[in-house]
């Protein structure tokens, strides 16, 4: 009997449209999950599809209320003894923020596979068929259970917890950090790198449908105290700061922070550099901050945000869910 796979569709260019085989602009999310899954139908894939649209929207519109969708449509996929893995086509820009928070919010008892595309479904060298195809084979492998949220792009499977947008061109724009990719696959072919890293099943955070404010702080040459007032506002529980270098901030953002991390609003240290590593420095004791470690700063508001919804407050707390990551 073939895979029976249950593909939950999002948008994003994987479903754009363009209207030229060579046009720049296209509209993300056009096609929809039956014609998709009709225009995969003669790839001779080695599964049966079927399919549910949560919504068509380029990623950049994602947020809580699709989240909400998605994540109780992924649930009743699992618990359907009918089928055998899941696929989330998505757009490229916000992805990787998707597929790390279903990774912390879901067991890993049946594969989870998120995929999109770098060109939309009308352009010259679309790449989002052979994507979807990939996706079929990991999402079919019974070496995937166990592995977590998965992402496949470019013939590469990541992670979800190290991938990252890396390009804003090109197929190849996708890159894992600081694993790199945990397998090469081709619609005919799979090759693992390494056994699963999750130790258990179990979701390690229970769902939110209402994620608290994290609000990112950029550093940047010239930055002020002054600034972050104005962007910290008073619904704010948390801030992460897209550090410089190695988590690194303006002297004034450090002493407004301080004093906001002192009246109990928690402060992550993470990096704009694309690997940024972020270890924890003997200031942070005294300061009350907390160290990304290898979570960029999308992905540290994502863990911080399912921290605080759990009553999570305490750095040093937060800090050993950090290091876990």
């Amino acid at each position: 009997m073939s895979t029976r796979i249950t593909v939950l569709a999002t948008g994003g260019t994987i479903a754009g449209i363009a209207g030229s085989a060579i046009a720049k602009d296209y509209r993300a999310g056009e096609i929809g999950i039956d014609d998709y899954l009709d225009r995969v139908g003669g790839l001779g894939l080695e599964a049966e599809l079927s399919g549910k649209q949560i919504a068509n929207i380029d990623s950049a519109d994602m947020g809580q209320g699709t989240w909400n969708a998605l994540h109780d449509a992924i649930l009743a996929a699992m618990d359907d003894a009918e089928c055998d893995g899941i696929i989330v086509t998505h757009g490229t820009d916000t992805l990787e923020e998707t597929a790390f928070l279903l990774d912390l919010t879901l067991p890993a008892d049946k594969p989870v596979v998120v995929v999109g595309a770098m060109r939309p479904a009308d352009a010259v060298g679309y790449d989002g068929l052979r994507n979807f195809a990939n996706a079929v084979r990991v999402a079919g492998d019974p070496q995937a259970s166990g592995r977590g949220v998965l992402v496949v792009m470019g013939d590469r499977v990541f992670g979800a917890r190290d991938v990252r947008k890396v390009r804003t061109r090109g197929t190849d724009a996708f890159r894992g950090f600081p694993r790199e990719s945990v397998a090469l696959v081709t619609p005919a072919s799979l090759e693992w790198f390494g056994a699963p890293w999750r130790t258990d099943a179990h979701a390690a955070f229970a769902w939110c449908d209402d994620l608290p404010e994290v609000v990112i702080v950029y550093s940047h040459a010239g930055l002020t105290g002054d600034t972050v007032t104005r962007q910290v506002g008073a619904a704010t529980r948390g801030v992460v700061v897209a550090g410089l270098g190695e988590g690194n901030m303006p002297e004034t953002v450090r002493q407004e922070l301080v004093r906001r991390n002192r009246r109990g609003l928690p402060v992550v240290r993470a990096s704009r550099a694309d690997e940024g590593l972020v270890d924890r420095e003997p200031e942070d004791d005294a300061n009350g901050f907390v160290a990304g470690r290898a979570l960029n700063p999308q992905k540290a508001r994502i863990l911080l945000q399912l921290l605080l919804a759990g009553g999570i407050t305490d750095p040093a707390t937060i800090q050993r869910a950090f290091d876990g990551r």
